[in-house]
Parts: C-alpha cells; structure tokens; sequence
C-alpha cells in the first residue's frame, strides 16, 4: 500500500492588483448546475470528477449533491458555500476585476486520495487556467 504524504503547497504571490484579477470559485462542497449530472454518492470510494460552472449561472440553477456534510443551508442559499453573489458584488464594487468565466464544483468527499492528488486536482487547476482563466482562485468546502 502506498501512502500520501503531506506535500508543501507552494506560495505563488500575486502579481498584479486584485482589482485587475479575475477569480474564480473552486468548492468541494457537491455544487453543480441543476441541468450537469449530479456526483455519484452511490460510490463509496467518492466520486472524483467535476463541474464546470458557468459564471453567468444563476444562483436557482445551482445545486448540491454531496452526502457527506449536511448541506440544508447550502440547499437554501448556495452562497453559504459558492459565494457566486458575493464574488459579483465584489467585482461591481471594484474589489476584484471579474468573476472568472467558469467555476468548478467538486464532491470533496473521497477514499481516493491519490487519484485525487495525482489526477482529479491536476485536471481542475488546468480547467481554472485554460478555460476559467482565473488569476486567483476562492476555494470552499462544504
């Protein structure tokens, strides 16, 4: 068997103001689109793909399937773990230059931690790069 060990999460320092970033919203918290197929809560190992969000989706077509947290709250108002108001309100107010064109939502929920580390987050931070095209990212849990 082999074992994960902790690796250290590089510091990559901001390098431009964050009035003229754009970022996006990364959460572990089970959000996707009511029109994506939900995440696989039958798995028992988790279920390891994601979502892309569009950033123009409204907070009634956002949804959660996760069974790992109780997500009552979230099922209410999905900015209590997708903030997607609150990232538009900042970039209204000039806080931040945009709200990234697409977001991602994850189950965090999973037994495969290595599959996790080796593929599932590799593939979301080249989906936030390529097509979100964030220069920073808000990550959530659920």
């Amino acid at each position: 068997m082999t074992l994960l060990s902790r690796k250290c999460v590089p510091f990559t320092p901001l390098d431009r103001e964050l009035s003229k970033c754009s970022v996006a919203l990364v959460t572990a918290a089970g959000v996707h689109q009511v029109d994506q197929d939900p995440f696989n809560i039958a798995d028992e190992l988790g279920d390891l793909t994601f979502r892309g969000i569009g950033g123009d989706a409204a907070v009634a077509d956002l949804m959660v399937t996760h069974h790992h947290y109780d997500h009552t709250d979230a099922d209410e108002d999905i900015n209590v773990v997708f903030p997607i108001e609150l990232l538009r309100e900042l970039a209204g107010e000039g806080m931040i230059g945009q709200a990234a064109r697409e977001h991602v939502g994850y189950m965090g929920y999973t037994m495969q931690l290595k599959l996790m580390y080796e593929q599932t987050a590799p593939a979301i931070a080249e989906y936030v790069d390529k097509k979100a095209k964030a220069d920073a990212v808000v990550l959530t849990g659920g």
